[in-house]
């Protein structure tokens, strides 16, 4: 038999199988529709355990991914020292419905080598870290809805200061971005389409 053959034996066996059923992909709605709002506020995300600049960029990163995923609505952006005055609203003529907070944990960091001291400039090391994100009404006070994810990864141009990690890396992206990539695709899932595989009804 020639492998041509084979293959569309194959090919016949598993249409069987099916039922004789076609199977396609359908592109699914998110499962949490953020453009019912018009805007939403985002405070900048909470740091546990580390110094330096990574939950802003966190922040800002998990801002692209849901700005990319459902475009149409627009994120009004808090500090942290301004939570009080998001889950207001944010004041004005145009107060936000909905706010975005978020906490970054860091745990378990491992210096190249294994060594730690008081004082590492530049350093790669490799580093748990845990992200939880909440969706808060203004008017309610509310918990809308929630997601956290958890990764490990190595990073690169990482300070050690009296036994704390510092990430103020001058480019945050090439030295932790996978890090934090994983973590906000993990937890904007809700937010993104996404394709499933159906199988047509058999005929009768």
């Amino acid at each position: 038999m020639t492998r041509h053959r084979v293959l569309a034996v194959a090919a016949c066996a598993a249409l069987m199988a099916c039922g004789g059923n076609a199977v396609h992909s359908v592109l699914e709605p998110p499962q949490f529709d953020l453009l019912k709002y018009g805007s939403v506020g985002l405070v900048t995300f909470s740091i546990e355990n580390a110094k330096g600049s990574l939950h802003q960029f966190a922040t800002h990163r998990f801002e692209e991914s849901i700005l990319g995923a459902q475009p149409g609505f627009e994120v009004r952006e808090f500090p942290f020292a301004d939570s009080g005055l998001a889950q207001s609203g944010g004041g004005g003529d145009h107060p936000v419905p909905v706010v975005f907070y978020g906490h970054l944990k860091i745990s378990n960091v491992k210096p190249r080598g294994g060594l730690i001291a008081l004082a590492i400039p530049h350093v790669e090391a490799t580093v748990s870290a845990d992200l939880s994100v909440w969706l808060v009404s203004t008017t309610t006070g509310g918990i809308l809805w929630r997601s956290s994810a958890a990764a490990t990864e190595k990073v690169g141009d990482l300070a050690i200061v009296d036994g704390i990690p510092s990430f103020s890396a001058r480019d945050p992206n090439d030295a932790y971005g996978v890090l934090v990539s994983r973590l906000v695709r993990a937890v904007t899932y809700d937010f993104r389409s996404t394709w499933v595989t159906v199988r047509d009804a058999p005929h009768p």
